[in-house]
This record gives C-alpha cells, structure tokens and sequence, in this order.
C-alpha cells in the first residue's frame, strides 16, 4: 500500500542496522502518521487485517492467536518497552517499516537520493509498504515491511544536533574582520613560546661529604682527584690506616721501607 504523508523518524535507509534486541541488520524507517490521516490509518488497519486472516492458516496452523503483536501504536501512549514516546510522536500513530533489502529513496521528481544527509529524521516523506503475518519463537502477529520511500518535503532534524543556521546565524553571525590577523611575538603570553618563557633553573651540584666520603673510601672508591677536590690528602687503604707505599717503576713492586729501587 502506499502512506499518505509522514515525517520520518529513526531513518536507516542507506545503511542497514542490527535490531533492538539482535537479529539480521535491516533498513528501516519509522513513520509518524497524524492521526487527522484517516485514509492511511483506515488502510492500515485493513492490511493488518488481512495478514492475519492469511497468516491463520498459512503461519498460526488455524488457530488465531488471542493477542496477536502489531506494529501500529499510539504515539500518545508508551511504546513496547513501556516508555512514553517522545514529544515528536504527540498526535501521530506510529509504525516501523523494515527489510532486508535496500528501499530506494527517490525525490519529488523520482530522482533516486543518494546523500544520505538529504534523506534525515525529520523530513517528510511517503512510502509503500506490505503487511505480512509471522510466527518466530513463539512470538505471533503481523510484521511491517519497506518497499520504496519518496521525500516529499524538509523538516526540523530529529537528531538533535543543531543547524548551521542555528549555529552561526542570527545574533551568532560573525561580526570581526574578514581577513585572518596574525599574531605578533610580543603578543604571545609569558610562558608560551619564546616571548618571556624562562626555563626552569636545575639545582647545582654537590659533591658528597662526610659520612658519605668516609663510605667511598671505605669501599676503596675515593680518588685522589676526590679528595682533593673536597680537601682530602692521599687515599687510604680500605681497613688501613696507613699511606700508600711507594711503587718502585722497574719492578712494579711496593718499595720495601730502607730499600733501594730496582731491587
């Protein structure tokens, strides 16, 4: 059958997406129908019918189910889920149409629409769709399936994000220069760059002392270069207290105390 007019809502019609609760991903699309629209609900109401009247024999083994799911509901109510629907859905009947195969979007002079940014949540529109009964899992009623879809009108987006319009017009539009000033150095903030940044000091060094010195030497670490540097004489043997001998340079040997070099 074909709708009368709708605003479209939830629209997933160039890119096909997993349903709420899994399942194969499918293309669909939510219609607000307004309730004024009798002529589409009344059309509706007799293809929801009919599925079930073909389903009885075919899908529910001639026995109809008692409260059968369809996918009609009253947008001043609550959904499936038991949350109320949105502000947008006030006044309307709400249906999702859906299907596995990619609908073709079409303008008001049946020129296929391939920017999805054209075809939103919010603009208006009218489709064919078909009614059919099914029984999956114990669940029974009459499903809604996508045929094709043709803009009809723009609207205000449903997805909440702002116009451009929104966003610089109005008391937003721009009112500096036209042409971009460049920065001078001396008017970069201290701390940024070059212009008055200083670098930040590292502390001085300092040699150890002390107890410090007295645990090298007592390691044996402790240089002469060391000790001189930090006001120390000649350095001392690791448990001795007595200096360095003399190394005799023929022999290499410490010179025994009153003896002569070279023997």
């Amino acid at each position: 059958m074909l709708t009368g007019k709708f605003r479209a809502s939830y629209v997933h019609v160039f890119e096909p997406q997993v349903p709420q609760g899994g399942g194969d991903p499918k293309y669909s699309i939510t219609m607000l129908i307004p309730k004024s629209d009798l002529a589409t609900l009344n059309m509706i109401q007799a293809e929801m019918n009919r599925a079930l009247q073909e389903g009885l024999a075919k899908v529910y083994n001639g026995q109809m189910p008692a409260r059968p799911k369809l996918p009609l509901y009253d947008g001043d109510g609550v959904r499936a889920s038991g949350e109320p629907f949105g502000d947008e859905c006030k006044g309307c009947m709400v249906i999702t149409a859906s299907s596995k195969t990619r609908p073709s979007i079409v303008d008001l002079n049946v020129q296929q629409i391939i920017d999805p940014n054209t075809f939103y949540s919010g603009c208006y529109a009218r489709a064919t769709i078909n009614f059919f009964a099914y029984n999956q899992n114990g669940n029974k009623g009459v499903g809604c399936g996508l045929n094709n879809v043709q803009k009809l009108e723009d609207g205000e987006p449903l997805s909440g994000r702002a116009t451009a319009d929104e966003d610089f017009g109005g008391r937003n539009a721009w009112n500096g220069p036209a042409t971009y000033q460049m920065p001078t150095q001396g008017n970069t903030p201290a701390g940024y760059g070059q212009a008055g940044y200083q670098a930040p000091s590292q502390p001085a060094y300092q040699n150890p002392v002390g107890q410090q010195y007295q645990a090298a030497v007592s390691q044996g670490y402790a240089s002469n270069s060391y000790q001189q540097a930090n006001g120390y004489s000649q350095p001392v043997y690791p448990g001795q207290g007595y200096a360095q001998p003399q190394i005799d340079p023929i022999t290499g040997l410490p010179v025994v105390p009153g003896g002569v070099m070279g023997i």
